[in-house]
């Protein structure tokens, strides 16, 4: 599982072992993104009304391994910008949008 896990893009062995060991079981989570808002990585909703408001990144969840990976993806942003493949080009465009902090947590 660890080896599957690494294949993702800034995640090595500490970061994979990391969440294996937090997650209890992957299968919970019927989507990414309640994986992430389990973790405190998503933003803080605070909508009425039915206007969405979405806050900054919430600092719930394990803090550890909100760090570690956030640091791999500030690791896989700092090479994007001499390759030439479509995921690389995406980043590019996001990093000028937003800086390069905001699209490390994105």
């Amino acid at each position: 599982m660890c080896q599957r896990v690494q294949a993702i893009p800034g995640i090595g062995p500490l970061t994979a072992t990391a969440i294996l060991a937090a997650v209890p079981d992957a299968t919970h989570f019927k989507k990414g993104r309640q994986l992430a808002a389990w973790l405190g990585l998503v933003p803080r909703e605070h909508s009425t009304g039915g206007k969405p408001r979405l806050l900054g990144i919430s600092k719930r969840g394990d803090v550890y391994l909100r760090k570690l990976l956030v640091h791999g993806a500030r690791a896989t942003l700092r090479g994007v910008d001499a390759k030439p493949d479509e995921r690389s080009q995406w980043l590019t465009a996001l990093i000028a949008r937003r800086g390069k902090n905001r699209a490390a947590v994105a």
